[in-house]
């Protein structure tokens, strides 16, 4: 196992200036999933496994989906019920998702269970979950080279504590810079981000910046990188997901400790993964992806940047 994702697997209901879905697949670990497996793939690694749990109610055709990118799903249980379901709308400028409904259903009780067979992979990451269940993941993975985890707003406002506890456990923290502020309670990006770079005593911080990029501090450097120019934007709903996804495939990928031109390029190839998520509604754009089409949009941004 090189990688092994623990997260939400969804159905999501969204509403988007270009139109609307219901019930698409979705959820962190879906999402990350689908891009990690893509570029697992492209760089000749071996397996990802997904933790989660879905409901009675999912679709024998999207497990196949899963199971057809080469996703392990020996870590996903189903439970008596319903999957997690979320419903949101997009407006504006599309930089931030007003939720609607949130029916947790059989994700609230989920406790993560690492199979035997995903307990030493290369990479351990913990997508969006509550910081107790990320401690959990991390007490059962214990990965060869290093762990990283995504969080939210809600788990600084109700478990800010417990959160700070899990961030100081991994090596590399992606979080956005709305959540950075959050955490240092300071409005100035690059000070805030050392605030909470002191805070948690992590190697790596990658702070997602939506539509302006990334900006990542790594030991002494800091990388900043704009959003793939996309004029189509569709749905951002899991582009940060994606983007954590594709970055955990890169760094599998290595041995020792994380280089700096490593991160770069990590962080290149998940801002281009990002790019065909937000083009179309739910896993579509990235399910679709080919290698091919990814290899030509990342030639033309590492040419945009030099």
């Amino acid at each position: 196992m090189d990688v092994l994702i623990v997260g939400s697997i969804a159905y999501d209901s969204v509403v988007s200036p270009i139109g609307h879905v219901n019930d698409a697949l979705g959820g962190s670990a879906t999402y990350a999933g689908l891009a990690c497996s893509f570029h697992s793939k492209r760089l000749s690694l071996g397996k990802v496994g997904l933790v989660g749990v879905v409901g009675e109610d999912f679709a024998a055709k999207d497990r196949t989906l899963l199971a057809d990118c080469g996703l392990d799903l020996s870590g996903i249980e189903t439970a008596e019920g319903e999957t997690f379901r979320w419903a949101g709308s997009y407006h504006g400028t599309m930089a931030e998702a007003q939720t609607h409904e949130t029916h947790l259903n059989v994700f609230e009780h989920f406790e993560p269970k690492v199979p035997s067979s995903h307990q030493s992979p290369q990479i351990t990451f913990c997508a969006n979950l509550h910081p107790a269940l990320q401690s959990s993941v991390l007490q059962q993975a214990k990965p060869r080279r290093l762990s990283m985890l995504d969080s939210m707003n809600l788990w600084i406002d109700i478990a800010r504590e417990s959160l700070i506890e899990v961030m100081q456990k991994v090596d590399l923290v992606i979080i956005n810079d709305g959540e950075v502020r959050m955490l240092a309670d300071d409005e100035n990006l690059i000070r805030a981000a050392g605030k909470v770079i002191e805070m948690i005593g992590v190697q790596t911080l990658v702070v997602k910046r939506g539509e302006h990029g990334v900006i990542a501090f790594h030991g002494n450097d800091i990388l900043s990188l704009p959003a793939y120019p996309t004029e189509h934007v569709v749905d951002p709903t899991g582009c940060g997901d994606t983007f954590a996804g594709s970055i955990a495939a890169h760094l599998a990928s290595g041995s020792g400790a994380l280089s700096r031109d490593e991160l770069r390029q990590a962080l290149l190839a998940a801002t281009v993964s990002a790019s065909f998520t937000l083009e179309s509604f739910g896993t579509d754009g990235l399910h679709s992806m080919t290698e091919v089409q990814f290899n030509e949009r990342l030639l033309k941004f590492q040419h945009m940047l030099n």
